[in-house]
């Protein structure tokens, strides 16, 4: 018979570790990721160390706030890693009006192009 305890210690370590590596890859503190989860630092921490399992409108939050889907935080295989860019660029722009996100767009695109053209790279400019 499968120990559950041992289960639910394994899945606790792991989310924990999915949450906390997610939370670092955007530059956020475990304050940051609380604030905008709606729980206190602690609780946090808790999920980080494994210690606690978040309820499941918890985990829907936390992955919502840390932009990745809840089978990713929960997932056996491999390890999420760095945040996906676009998340990373989204959390970044949260809370901009939308001119300003068209402004941060731009210098991103025309950073990019540059890049490009420096390396020696075709240039081809997508538009948004």
């Amino acid at each position: 018979m499968v120990d559950r305890r041992m289960d639910s210690n394994n899945l606790a370590k792991r989310l924990g570790k999915r949450i906390a590596q997610r939370r670092k890859s955007l530059g956020w503190t475990q304050e940051d990721l609380a604030e905008r989860v709606g729980v206190d630092a602690e609780t946090i921490s808790r999920f980080e160390r494994g210690a606690h399992l978040p309820s499941l409108p918890t985990l829907e939050r936390l992955a919502a706030a840390l932009r990745a889907e809840i089978g990713e935080l929960l997932s056996k295989a491999g390890s999420i890693g760095k945040a996906d860019d676009d998340a990373v660029l989204g959390a970044w722009m949260d809370g901009l009006s939308d001119e300003d996100r068209g402004f941060v767009l731009t210098v991103a695109r025309e950073c990019c192009d540059h890049l490009r053209l420096k390396a020696g790279k075709s240039c081809a400019k997508k538009s948004r």
